[in-house]
């Protein structure tokens, strides 16, 4: 396992923006050689965080796609590197990864940051970083690189906590405790949710899209991450 090529890697993310990264084993979950996964993510701004306690706004509407436009470049650099060194390496990217009709992906950026220690799957069904609570956007790629592998998140810090539950507008989470291999349907409901996300933000700004963000804009760790 090369620490120096890792190191390199690391430096060309976070030079564009990437604030969390981690590798992890794919192997079992993933087919072919790119079996290690590198996932990276960014944390939203303290103030659009804080103004989604209240209802969505344009300001998260339009930075939700800022920021996934950020981390296609960053995990396309990220991967270019790789292939410069002479390793094979598959941006997930935001145009390059199918979502079908049920909101799946063959791969999804949670499990790969999960497997990389980025955090665990909460109550909201959504990634949960020690750093920025579920504030976060992700993204990932496939190498077959020699990267040191981080130790993997296998189940919930959540607790005893509901909070999420208990906030969501359209009760649409079960308030289950994660551990890996869980379906994500013992977590909430798909059609519940998304339905009640296109009322909320069409109701706050007039857009149709299915965003909310309540859930993880009162989260514990959000809020810690917003106090410091």
């Amino acid at each position: 396992m090369s620490t120096a090529l890792r190191d390199e890697l690391f430096q060309v993310l976070a030079v564009r923006g990437a604030k969390l990264m981690g590798v992890g084993d794919l192997r079992g979950i993933v087919d072919g050689d790119l079996t290690t996964g590198l996932s990276v993510a960014i944390p939203l701004p303290k103030h659009v965080v804080q103004d989604l306690q209240t209802a969505p706004t344009e300001e998260y509407y339009h930075l939700y796609h800022s920021l996934n436009a950020q981390l296609n470049g960053i995990v396309e650099a990220g991967a270019a590197f790789l292939r410069e060194q002479g390793y094979q390496a598959q941006a997930n990217t935001t145009t390059s990864v199918q979502i079908d009709e049920d909101w799946r992906t063959p791969l999804p950026h949670k499990t790969v940051a999960t497997r990389a220690g980025l955090g665990w799957i909460g109550k909201s069904c959504l990634l949960i970083t020690e750093a920025y609570g579920g504030a976060i956007r992700l993204s990932s790629l496939v190498t077959d690189a020699p990267l040191p592998l981080n130790t993997p998140i296998g189940e919930s810090r959540c607790g005893s906590c509901e909070i999420c539950v208990k906030s969501c507008p359209a009760h649409a989470l079960t308030g289950a405790l994660w551990e890996a291999g869980m379906p994500r349907e013992a977590f909430f409901q798909r059609e519940t949710c998304k339905k009640t996300q296109l009322e909320r933000m069409k109701l706050a700004t007039g857009i149709d899209a299915d965003l909310c963000g309540l859930c993880f804009a009162v989260c514990p760790y959000t809020k810690r991450y917003l106090r410091e």
